[in-house]
């Protein structure tokens, strides 16, 4: 099939790579003209969250009718709700798509054609869907290595993406800012490294990815600070039972949601 891409960075590039190796013809969309996006069967925008609908919106009567769109931005809501209006009876079909994949290192030289082998990958359907779009989409993804799917609302998306991603992010970011990183050396091993690994996001994108998730974000954020809280007042108070029933809760939780 023809599939074209709009975006190739690390994500987008990725893509190209992964499904040119597969097989299929892979159009670079940067430019492209109405007659080269209508020869697409699948479109992937890649773009950043909030230039993905625009361009959605100033292409919807380019793309061919029976053509799925979807995108890579790894917020839904913002996305879902600017487009609407203007999939709503259009010839395509939209859903919107999170592939649950990176690296450290943005850029389409960092790219990969082996990014998403058995990555999951997820899909956030406008109501009235049809099923079949989904079946279809499942088994183009499969191709290049996606090995689990997740269909659900743009609004859980956002929720559980603000804590199993976007948290994380600004906890290595606040994490590797205290004064004693930078003579960590020798003292550091394997928790050190699995603590700041995503610290060196590009701040651009991440800065659009937490604004545009603020409510998401904002609440396990606070309920974060809370936890930690718990433990700063037990070491304040020398309450070692305290400390050692957050540890074996926090163990104990770790172990049941392996």
């Amino acid at each position: 099939m023809t599939i074209g891409i709009r975006g190739m960075g690390l994500i987008g590039g990725s893509f190209e790579k992964a499904f040119a190796a597969a097989g299929h013809e892979v159009l670079d969309l940067k430019g492209a003209s109405k007659d080269e996006i209508s020869r697409c069967e699948l479109v992937i925008v890649c773009l950043p969250p909030l230039m993905v609908a625009p361009w959605i919106i100033e292409h919807a009567g380019d793309f061919a009718a029976g053509a799925l769109v979807t995108d890579a931005a790894g917020v839904k809501g913002v996305v879902c709700a600017a487009l609407e209006k203007t999939v709503k009876g259009a010839s395509w079909t939209y859903v919107g798509g999170h592939p649950m994949a990176g690296k450290e290192r943005s850029g389409y030289a960092n790219s990969d054609a082996t990014l998403y082998r058995g990555a999951s990958m997820i899909f956030t359907p406008f109501a009235g869907t049809p099923e079949q779009v989904i079946e279809r989409l499942k088994e183009i993804f499969a191709e290049i290595g996606f090995a689990r799917f997740v269909v659900t609302t743009p609004a859980h998306h956002d929720e559980m993406i603000a804590y199993t991603s976007q948290l994380a992010h600004v906890v290595s970011s606040a994490y590797v800012r205290d004064p004693l990183a930078r003579t960590h050396l020798g003292f550091s091993a394997g928790s050190y490294q699995d603590m700041t690994r995503v610290a060196t996001v590009d701040p651009d994108i991440w800065t659009d990815l937490f604004l545009a998730n603020k409510n998401g974000l904002e609440s396990v954020l606070s309920r974060l600070i809370d936890r930690l809280n718990g433990y700063l007042a037990a070491l304040r108070a020398d309450d070692a039972a305290a400390l050692r029933g957050l540890l074996a809760e926090g163990r104990a939780t770790k172990n049941a949601v392996k």
